[in-house]
């Protein structure tokens, strides 16, 4: 439910936020929730909504763009490593421990500083600490079934790789990758805040829900409590909703656990 509120308010910013999110309004600086602003407003008199509806547009494409491209890659590595095995399998787990070995915040803030700032850096940042998770699951999946009856016969009547990993294999694998996927989003909307909030995330003008966060650093005192806890409290939620979406997915596409629940007393 708050994925989804989350998505419709990013979908529909425009009519759902009262204000324009980059007007500032000097003669309405910091005021509390009320009446007139809602969440309140910040230190240059910026509605806390309005911005953080439109923040919601710009984590979560961040977040989606960079889940999708990064687990789709981590799909079709694994799905070709597990599939292939012998020297580019060898290789390819290689490289996935050395990204594995950098924690991956401090592996996106390399790449950051590499690639320079924007949106589709930070997409392209993100993806890549993404990729070695899906990479593993799908290849362990894909060990698992391709030496199996149905996949022998396959091969032995002569179908190619190509056929073996599209029609066998692939389908097998899409279960477990929704789970990776789920899983994921929470991580990329973690990251894209985390970054955005130490300063090399999304650039300003543009709202999110990080650089919300970070703008409190601007505050030379104690900033207001509600240009705090609003961006938190979205950021948790949407977080924890996509960690229980990625347990409820696993729990009705595996098999094992629903075999398990039917042999309940």
């Amino acid at each position: 439910m708050v994925l989804l509120l989350a998505g419709l308010a990013a979908v529909f910013a425009e009519w759902v936020a009262p204000y324009d999110p980059l007007r500032a309004d000097y003669g309405a600086i910091r005021k509390p929730p009320g009446r007139e602003h809602l969440l309140g407003t910040d230190h240059l008199g910026r509605d806390t909504l309005s911005r953080l509806v439109h923040g919601a547009r710009v984590t979560l494409l961040v977040a989606v763009t960079s889940v999708l491209l990064g687990d789709g890659l981590g799909f079709l590595w694994g799905l070709t490593s597990g599939y292939l095995g012998g020297r580019f399998d060898l290789v390819s787990q290689r490289l996935l421990d050395v990204m594995l070995s950098f924690p991956a915040l401090i592996l996106a803030m390399l790449l950051l500083t590499g690639l320079g700032a924007g949106l589709h850096t930070i997409v392209v940042a993100i993806a890549l600490t993404r990729v070695p998770l899906s990479t593993r699951v799908i290849r362990s999946v894909v060990l698992s079934i391709k030496e199996l009856s149905y996949i022998d016969a396959a091969r032995a009547l002569g179908a190619p790789a190509a056929v073996l990993m599209s029609r066998h294999l692939a389908p097998q694998c899409v279960a477990p990758w929704l789970v990776v996927v789920s899983l994921n989003l929470g991580a990329a909307v973690f990251a894209e805040a985390a970054l955005s909030f130490l300063g090399v995330g999304v650039p300003p003008p543009a709202s999110s829900w990080g650089n919300m966060l970070g703008g409190v650093l601007a505050e030379a005192f104690r900033p207001p409590w509600w240009l705090v806890v609003f961006p938190g409290v979205a950021i948790t939620l949407t977080i924890l909703s996509a960690n229980l979406l990625g347990d409820a997915l696993r729990d009705f596409l595996d098999p094992r656990l629903k075999n398990v629940v039917g042999e309940r007393p």
